[in-house]
């Protein structure tokens, strides 16, 4: 839609792509094959080349070669050499940040920009985001705080222009918002379940995670981010470990999840922390003090969920919520989700895949709009 001046009206034209260039057209694609394929470059190519006989991706002056040509030429993929001797391609860093903007693209492209990294609460407090609301000056208020100008016309008003004096009970001072920041941890279920039943659940998880890490470093710098995984035990992950993470044989230890989760929370100065759950199955397995596992496949084992519902309640006493996102709809798993969220007076949600990045974004809006107590 484009503003005529001349006629001060409006004209309606039909949607014009974006041009963009060849190069650009393939690393979309790129990108998200590589999310995919967790990493492997080969492999990725490999389905950049099917795709570009059925689709006709590239023409005879622009071809897959020209385009790894200038991914080497552009920093996003370097050789790499294996203990064989070896070499071989992989992606750089500058290739793991660019997955993660297009995911926060796809996911959260709707979001404005705003300046600060901060959220605002609804208490006044010691913050740099003001109000507009004026009140007296009382003791204890810091001295940059007094707004001169607001002071300086009591002082007029009170005491006259003439014998001009101010006195304390002329100053007043600005409200501002107390500015409270939020701690994470994002926990990712990469069970074998992820990848059951002919449906790719981990690769929209990573997919989340990657926009939720580029939206809280860029938008909210001042809040923090943990990412673990868990699976028959749970481990921290890196950011830029994200694109390379994948399902393995393993049952479900959503204890040892949670576990972690609250210890990585422990360290964190904010008063704000949470915890957000992804994961489709049930809890399936427990690593006991002998390092055993215990482990029931068939689901909802007592002697597991009752461990789960202890850590939920654990987290409330240290009042961590815990929200669920549940990738499966069967009633038996809802149940137990349901009690999980209960003993945590958390919240859950049970979902597709669909959506699921959106809704993660608009909790973590929310819960950062109120102190969490």
């Amino acid at each position: 839609m484009n503003y005529n001046q001349k006629t001060s009206g409006f004209v309606f034209k039909p949607y014009e792509a974006p041009n963009l260039s060849p190069f650009d057209k393939l690393f979309e694609i790129f990108t998200e094959l590589i999310t995919y394929t967790s990493g492997d470059f080969d492999e990725a190519i490999d389905w950049l080349k099917q795709l570009d006989k059925e689709y006709k991706l590239t023409t005879p002056d622009y071809t897959i070669e020209d385009f790894i040509e200038d991914l080497k030429n552009k920093g996003y993929i370097r050789e790499e050499i294996k203990p064989d001797g070896k070499g071989e391609l992989g992606i750089t860093a500058k290739t793991e940040q660019a997955i993660r903007k297009q995911a926060l693209n796809h996911i959260f492209g709707k979001i404005k920009r705003s300046g600060s990294g901060n959220h605002r609460s609804k208490q006044s407090g010691v913050g740099d985001e003001h109000t507009g609301e004026f009140r007296n000056y009382q003791f204890g208020d810091a001295i940059e705080k007094v707004n001169i100008t607001e002071s300086l016309r009591n002082a007029q008003i009170n005491n006259g222009i003439g014998d001009f004096t101010i006195s304390e009970d002329d100053l007043v001072v600005e409200d501002t918002l107390h500015k409270s920041q939020m701690s994470t941890v994002l926990m990712i279920d990469i069970s074998h379940s992820m990848i059951l039943y002919g449906e790719d659940r981990i690769t929209p998880a990573k997919k989340v995670a990657m926009a939720l890490a580029e939206l809280i470093t860029t938008r909210y710098p001042k809040d923090t981010l943990d990412i673990l995984v868990f699976g028959n035990d749970a481990w921290r992950i890196d950011i830029k470990d994200l694109p390379y993470l994948n399902v393995g044989p393993y049952h479900t230890n959503t204890v040892a999840g949670l576990e972690l989760a609250l210890d990585l929370l422990r360290r964190k100065r904010n008063t704000n922390k949470q915890i957000f759950m992804i994961t489709d199955g049930k809890p399936s397995c427990l690593r006991m003090p002998d390092g055993q596992y215990y482990k029931n496949s068939n689901g909802l084992d007592s002697y597991i969920t009752n461990k789960c519902y202890a850590m939920a309640q654990q987290a409330r006493r240290l009042h961590v919520p815990i929200t669920t996102f549940m990738i499966a709809q069967d009633p038996y798993l809802m149940q137990f989700v349901r009690a999980f969220t209960e003993a945590n007076k958390g919240k859950a949600f049970y979902t597709g895949l669909k959506g699921l990045g959106e809704m993660i974004f608009e909790d973590y809006e929310t819960n950062r709009r109120k102190r969490i107590r």
